[in-house]
């Protein structure tokens, strides 16, 4: 099986990366195959323009960057985020790469006389996200609630495609970079695993 690890952070020695990079390994000691996409590097445009607006509005066909994640994503069996926590939220540009690539027509089908369509229902969904505050930060503010309601279910929910599992990797007394790069090798060997005990529980 196939994983696309999209990873969006600036800095290739930044721990986000070294943490896509473990969890690689561990997909490739389970014996399946990734791709690693290095949305920073690889200088996607995460603006959202009229001709993206066009394509929601099904006037237009994707722009050739976005049709090329499209594609991407549709060879894998699943798709894994890995990012630092901005804001309480995932970083900007992953988000614009979401607003631009989980296009209408292509992730979901709405529109006037068009019944809804989720249409990534068998896609499934790993979120990998470094914070840098305390758990007890996020519990006490409710961020692990809020971030779960805007992403999880906000955004892929909407298009169909189950979250099979949701890591949040917090800097803690127990745990610092060593562990979440040695959590993040068994995140990669236990995928598909995950995502098989999710369709059984489904079942």
């Amino acid at each position: 099986m196939h994983a696309l690890i999209v990873v969006a952070h600036p800095d290739p020695k930044s721990l986000s990366h070294g943490v896509a990079a473990q969890l690689a390994e561990g997909v490739t000691l389970a014996g399946h195959t990734f791709e690693i996409a290095d949305i920073a590097r690889e200088g996607f445009d995460p603006r959202y323009t009229a001709t993206d607006l066009a394509v929601h509005r099904r006037e237009v066909a994707p722009a050739a960057d976005v049709a090329a994640e499209q594609a991407r994503i549709d060879g894998a069996d699943t798709l894994v985020l890995v990012y630092p926590v901005y804001w309480w939220s995932m970083p900007a540009l992953l988000k614009g790469w979401i607003d631009r690539v989980f296009a209408n027509g292509w992730a979901y089908d709405e529109g006037a006389g068009i019944k809804p369509v989720k249409r990534l229902r068998h896609l499934k969904v790993h979120l990998v996200a470094i914070g840098g505050a305390t758990t007890r930060t996020y519990a006490r503010h409710g961020y692990f609630g809020a971030m779960k309601t805007q992403i999880d279910h906000g955004i892929f929910d909407y298009v169909g495609a189950p979250v099979a599992t949701s890591e949040l990797l917090l800097d803690t007394e127990a745990q610092g970079p060593a562990e979440h790069l040695e959590a993040a090798r068994a995140i990669g060997r236990n995928l598909f695993e995950a995502t098989r005990h999710n369709q059984n529980e489904a079942a």
